[in-house]
């Protein structure tokens, strides 16, 4: 598997290092940063134990055609998650090409208990900088459903990102089945949405919204 590079994506990217004989050139990232980070066991755990369908209910504040959403305490999962917004800072620093100053504010936070049938529509969240998603359970026969799936994308239960309009030569989606503790973190009016399935087990996430402050 070829590694990722650690570089700076607002710098202009020279290759020229294995083709001898070419011209120097230059090709450029842009658009939104979308983080991915993995969680520990150990945190994985912590946050799983903050899921409860006895908490109270938040549909009527979220897009997801789902009957399970309810609330987390978002200073339970920042005190979890902090470390790996470290990590996002530099990530931040890399992609934008100056340092993330402010502080970071967890302002809201939610479990997604997904089950058959269920979708998140094309949505993007308001009133916030960045927002997250944490996979928290994958249910083994969703695992299986996915697989046997012949499509285009990532098949059922996967998580679409959209950025400005389909055009030839260029990248404006991307696509992920999800993994049990990875966590995204993006900005908060970057279009995502989730495939429904069909598969009679849950699929459980976990959702945050963040303020610069």
């Amino acid at each position: 598997m070829k590694k990722e590079r650690n570089i700076s994506m607002t710098k202009p990217l020279v290759s020229t290092k294995n083709s001898p004989g070419l011209i120097p050139y230059h090709f450029f990232y842009w658009g939104p940063l979308l983080f991915r980070i993995k969680l520990s066991k150990e945190d994985l755990k912590k946050c799983t134990k903050l899921c409860s369908k006895e908490s109270s209910v938040v549909n009527d504040t979220l897009a997801g055609v789902i009957k399970h959403q309810h609330y987390i305490s978002p200073l339970d999962l920042y005190k979890i998650i902090e470390p790996y917004l470290k990590s996002f800072r530099q990530a931040h620093q890399q992609w934008y090409g100056k340092p993330l100053l402010k502080t970071i504010i967890t302002e809201t936070a939610w479990v997604n208990f997904m089950k058959a049938g269920e979708f998140n529509p094309p949505h993007i969240h308001d009133n916030c900088d960045f927002s997250s998603v944490l996979f928290v359970k994958v249910p083994e026969k969703l695992k299986e459903e996915n697989k046997k799936f012949s499509g285009t994308g990532k098949g059922p239960g996967s998580i679409a990102f959209t950025y400005g309009e389909a055009q030839p030569y260029s990248i404006c989606s991307k696509n992920f089945f999800p993994v049990v503790g990875d966590l995204f973190i993006f900005p908060a009016t970057l279009t995502h949405f989730v495939s429904p399935f069909m598969c009679k087990e849950e699929r459980v996430s976990i959702s945050a919204n963040f303020r610069l402050d």
